[in-house]
């Protein structure tokens, strides 16, 4: 039961790994800032199917995915806090580097604050932390409803004035990375992209929202649902049914309001995001632990389960290869490819990282940024080889 457990976990994060590069690379390859009126009717098609099935959901089972790891790591504490929150402390620092040196849509560093948060969870009910979840994602409609995107103005406008200082324009700024001749002019985007991340932030409401899905994924760590997907299999079927039925249509909505440019207003854009992307995002999670159990010795989970073991190393290692793929400084593929084209690149990449994390866990206990965070939580130099003598990892 050990086995299939943590199998089901990793397989599950290499999931979502694919989904999140998926949602990225677009970013990297800079076809994000391009302007509308120049895509390409396969532009449309493709932005549209990404929308539906990728926008925000992997986003959302990632956060799950890093609430049900928080809940184990807890529950091994034995009710001293003082590793976890070191464990807390490491990865913002990771996440902090991340954002100032490769790229400014990491999601680390606000991990690791919600992270934090959590264990002032730890002692509620189960039933008591999914209201807490629950209302913590209607939060951001309420806000928007009350405060529209007054509250980030401020962060709009030193975004800008940082931009100033370098010549980066309302001209340039999509062109800027793929221009760039050095890895100075990186960093200088890097800089005013860091205050760019506090707005979006700010206006997207994050906090909440990633707080919220740490704590539904926080109950499901702490009930072990995963443990027993078998002896769950009726509540993950209604959870998969009632996900399609509600995130289905209200999907199509907010693909609509999302390529038309919210035409019917934040707030009413806000409430299809809840119903279609949160919905599908659990969806996703059921139907994969649902699909697992009917044969969890298949070789394909472990080919998922590699990069899911070394998430963390995946997830940075996309920014490093979105750099020399997309950026002036390495290939300068950026804006020279349509949003088909970036999503075959980003496949591609990922088939790579299935190969590279395959042979890396093979001789292995720990990727290497999953080596170095724990090394700097636990304070010593941990094993990080297999030994001869010891039994290859399942």
């Amino acid at each position: 039961m050990q086995k299939k457990r943590y199998v089901i976990l990793d397989a599950l994060r290499g999931f979502a790994i694919l989904g999140i590069i998926l949602a990225n690379f677009p970013e990297f390859s800079l076809w994000t800032f391009s302007d509308p009126s120049g895509w390409t009717d396969t532009d449309k098609v493709t932005r549209a199917v990404q929308t539906f099935l990728v926008d925000g959901k992997f986003y959302t089972l990632f956060s799950l995915l890093f609430g049900m790891g928080f809940s184990i790591q807890l529950a091994n504490a034995d009710g001293k806090l003082r590793t976890f929150y070191r464990r807390m402390a490491v990865l913002f620092v990771i996440g902090l580097a991340h954002l100032c040196f490769l790229w400014s849509g990491d999601i680390l560093m606000l991990y690791a604050l919600c992270g934090m948060i959590l264990p002032l969870f730890r002692k509620l009910r189960t039933r008591t932390i999914l209201l807490c979840a629950g209302g913590l994602l209607l939060l951001p409609v309420l806000l928007d409803a009350l405060f529209g995107t007054s509250p980030a103005y401020p962060l709009e406008r030193e975004q800008w004035r940082i931009c100033a200082l370098y010549g980066i324009t309302q001209e340039n700024f999509g062109t800027w990375l793929s221009d760039a001749k050095s890895y100075r002019e990186v960093l200088q985007f890097l800089h005013q992209g860091g205050v760019e991340r506090m707005w979006e932030f700010v206006i997207g409401h994050r906090f909440f929202k990633v707080l919220g899905l740490f704590l539904i994924g926080f109950a499901v760590g702490r009930e072990r649902i995963y443990a027993d997907v078998q002896g769950n299999a009726a509540l993950l079927k209604r959870i998969l049914l009632y996900g399609l039925l509600l995130g289905i249509p209200v999907g199509v909505l907010y693909t609509w309001s999302s390529m038309a440019g919210h035409p019917l207003g934040r707030v009413v854009h806000e409430v299809f995001y809840l119903f279609s992307v949160y919905p599908m995002g659990f969806a996703y999670a059921a139907g994969f632990a649902l699909l697992f159990d009917r044969s969890p010795e298949a070789s394909g989970w472990k080919l998922l389960s590699n990069p899911g073991r070394m998430a963390c190393t995946n997830y940075l290692g996309q920014s490093v290869l979105g750099i020399l793929l997309f950026y002036g400084i390495g290939l300068g593929l950026g804006n020279r490819v349509g949003l088909l084209g970036t999503e075959l690149i980003a496949l591609g990449v990922y088939a790579l990282q299935i190969v590279f994390s395959s042979l890396w866990m093979s001789r292995f206990r720990f990727g290497p940024v999953e080596w170095v965070w724990r090394t700097l939580t636990y304070g010593e130099k941990l094993p990080l080889r297999i030994k001869a003598t010891e039994n290859r990892p399942a």
